[in-house]
This record gives C-alpha cells, structure tokens and sequence, in this order.
C-alpha cells in the first residue's frame, strides 16, 4: 500500500474514532465552534480589518502565540485557522509531548508538503511548559518555513517563552469573555439539539445565568460544564421540561477551582494586586486579594513575609508599629497555621492598609545605595574607627569623638559622614504619622541649615 493509502485508511480509522469521541465528549468539547461565524469573543483579533482577520483573509498567517486565561477559546482558533488557510493541522500538547514527538511532527508536516502541497500549523497547546531545548527544537522548523507555528499559553510569553523564539512570533492576547458572551455560549448550547443539550429541553432562569456568568468569570469551559452538570441532575417535570434555577445551578457548580498557577501569572498578578492595594490604604481591596490567594491554596507564609516587606516598605517610619504587627502575624500563622491563620493575616493586612504612609526608610537605603555602588569609597573617619590597640591609638583611631550621652539632650552633633559626603541627606522624613515628629525631631537637632549642608 502506498502512503497516500495508508494516510487515507489512518485518516478513516481516526475518523470514525473521533466520532466516537465526541459522541461521549464533555458539552464544552462538543460544542467547540466549528467555524469563524460560531466562534465567540475576540473581536478585537477576529473583527473586520483586525489583525487575525486580515492574516486569515489574504491566508498569510504568521507563526505567533496565542496568550490568555483558560476558555478563551486559544485552541478552538489554532484549529479554524488551520481549516480557514487549508493547512494542515498538527496538535500536541507540551504536558505529554518532547523533542520526539516535534520531530514526527515536523516529518510530517514535510509529508504532507511533498505529497499535497499542504502548508502545517504545528499547535502546542500550554507551551509554556516546554522547555528551553524543546522550544529551541521547533526554531529552525518555524525559520524555514516547515510550519507555521502557533502556541498557546495561560502565562505571559515574556517570561515563559524563549526569546528566540519569541522574537520569530507574533504575541496575540485573548480576553476573558463578556458576561453576554458568556450568556450566548449557553444559550446556544441549550438550543443545539445535535451537539448540545437541546433535547433536554432545559430552561434557565435569569438569576441562575447571573451565577453562572459570575462563577464563569469569562471562561467557556467552566460555563459549559456547569450547565451540563446542572442539566444532568435537574428533575423532569411532567410536561418533559427541566428548570434550572439559582439553588440548582449551586449545587452544580458547588465551589468555584480559582484559576491561579502558584509558579505562574495568577500568583504574581495577585499579590500584585494586594501589594498595591495596601499602599493605596485601600483596605477592602486588599483583604479581597488576601482571600483570592487563601482560597486558592496560596502559601500563608508567603504572604505573611510580603506583609512583612509591607510594613517596612510602604508604611515605614509613619507608624512603627506596623513591622512589629506584621512579623507578630508571620509568627502568628507560623505557629497556628491555616485556616484560623488566615486571621492574624486579616489583622495585619487591615492595620497596614489604613496606617499612614510613608517610603522614606526605603527611599534613604535606595539612595545610600546607589552612593555606595556608584560613588568613591571614602575612609571611614578617624574619629568613628574603634582603637582596639596602641598603634590604633597612635594613628587617630577614636581621636575626639564625641559620646553623645555626655552631651545635653544626648545630642553632640558630630560629623558621622566622610568629609567628601557632608551634608548629604539620604532620609527624607515625610510628612504622615510618626514620621512628622521625626522630621521635628531632626530639625531641632541639626538645624535646618546644617541638615542641607550650607
């Protein structure tokens, strides 16, 4: 038998198992859009004279990366792709797949050139997860023109893919679905009789759609399965119809699986999110995202250490407090642990969030850094040097430094710094909280004049 024939007898036999396939699939693979016109969302790729559009149209499709939250439809668009430019489509996932698999594959792909005259899109679905020499094995194959490569991934290709390879791709990114997108997605696949649940003749109520677009937070697939799920378990009624109201539709979805990778996006967007809310002494946004990351699994002492940064970061000397709040509620967590951990955690988010502000601890070690790394090395002068020995002494070591506990108000008001940096202010006290009597405080002491250097 020839190739060709072989390919047409496989081709056969894989039909008729993927018809069987999805027979038996979840709703969300059966109703996986088979053209550009079912396709939902993206309008800002897919609209007329967008980019997507305009690449599929003229058939020149760049190899690229599709980047966006799960159920957005990534896969679904590699495939119409695929079928819209007649190219055939090659799809492996980075979990299951090595270099051995892109190698058949791109055997394949010259197959099929050499005997159809087809161009390959070769898919990998989470490429995130590749890694570096397995990405570096679809480069030359993208370079010469083997395959048209598309990926897909969930966390920022800036980060999780190389460079190379990234610098030979477009990066398209995907949004979550609207609420109404949401709604005609299950909507439709309540009426689709031949792959969706049409035949059940299930009803949905407005309140349980609210819930379910609310749980769905823009992800197809999660929309679908719970209204499957809800379907499934709705009683029937006499007249052969089922109602799906909010209590039912709960109970299907019971407790919402967070989308949030601890090595990934979600965790550092979220603690993003909680850092800055805290600064912004915006306390209800901030115990939000502190229960975002709990209830997705986050570490609690991850937390409690950034809590610990926190404090000493952004509310600094305008409330001392605050350092001794957070690493109280680090050994708090430490010791009780999770879930009644999560309390001490609320406290000190809280306390943080509505303490007055104030950088200038942090701002002064940034500056006496960059002095450091960037300025002379002056000598340590004579004066703050210890004299440990006779020949310490003799040199100067300790000569006329002033112990400031002999002096009225324990002041003595000695130059600390070396000559070539006197009067170089690195803390600027502000003006929130403690910090007002601290900038008094070093006002009387210096002077005002003194303190500038003049």
């Amino acid at each position: 038998m020839t190739q060709r024939g072989m390919r047409k007898e496989q081709t056969l036999f894989e039909h008729v198992r993927r018809q069987h396939e999805d027979e038996n699939a979840p709703l969300a693979a059966r109703m996986r859009p088979r053209t550009l016109q079912e396709y939902v969302g993206q309008r800002h790729l897919l609209g007329e004279g967008h980019v997507l559009e305009r690449a599929i149209r003229t058939g020149q499709v760049p190899s690229m990366v599709l980047w966006g939250p799960p159920g957005t439809g990534k896969t679904t668009l590699a495939r119409l792709v695929a079928g819209l430019t007649k190219s055939h489509f090659i799809g492996v996932s980075a979990v299951t797949s090595g270099v051995a698999d892109l190698r058949q594959a791109v055997e394949e792909a010259r197959e099929i050139r050499a005997t159809e005259d087809l161009g390959t899109i070769l898919f990998v679905d989470e490429v995130h997860r590749f890694n570096k020499a397995q990405q570096d094995a679809i480069l030359p194959h993208v370079e010469n023109g083997t395959v048209t490569f598309i990926g897909a991934t969930t966390e920022n290709p800036s980060f999780e893919v190389i460079s190379a390879l990234l610098s030979r791709t477009r990066v398209l990114t995907l949004h979550p679905l609207s609420d109404d997108e949401i709604a005609h997605v299950v909507r439709h696949a309540l009426a689709d009789t031949e792959r969706g649940l049409g035949n059940e003749n299930a009803t949905l109520d407005p309140d349980a759609l609210a819930f379910l677009q609310e749980v769905a937070s823009g992800d197809a697939r999660v929309a679908l399965n719970g209204i499957e799920l809800a379907t499934e378990i709705a009683l029937r009624h006499p007249d052969g119809t089922k109602r799906i109201d909010r209590p039912l539709m709960e109970e299907a979805l019971q407790r919402r699986a967070l989308h949030y990778d601890k090595a990934g996006d979600s965790h550092y967007d979220t603690i993003s999110a909680f850092i800055k809310s805290v600064r912004a002494s915006d306390p209800d946004a901030a115990v939000y995202w502190l229960a975002r990351m709990l209830e997705a699994g986050e570490d609690p002492l991850f937390i409690a250490r950034r809590i610990v940064i926190l404090a000493a970061e952004d509310v600094g000397m305008a409330d001392p407090h605050a350092l001794p709040v957070a690493v109280a509620a680090q050994q708090a967590v430490h010791f009780v642990g999770l879930p009644e951990g999560a309390i001490p955690l609320a406290e000190a988010t809280v306390y943080l969030a509505t303490a007055p502000k104030s950088n200038a601890s942090y701002m002064a070690l940034n500056r006496a850094m960059d002095e450091v790394r960037t300025g002379r090395q002056h000598p340590v002068p004579l004066h703050l040097r210890n004299a440990v020995t006779g020949l310490m002494r003799n040199l100067g070591y300790g000569a006329d430094y002033k112990y400031a506990h002999d002096y009225k108000g324990h002041f003595a008001g000695q130059q600390n710094l070396p000559d070539e940096l006197a009067g170089k202010r690195f803390y600027e006290p502000g003006d929130q909280g403690y910090e007002q009597t601290v900038r008094q405080r070093l006002e009387a002491w210096w002077g005002k004049a003194k303190r500038e250097g003049a």
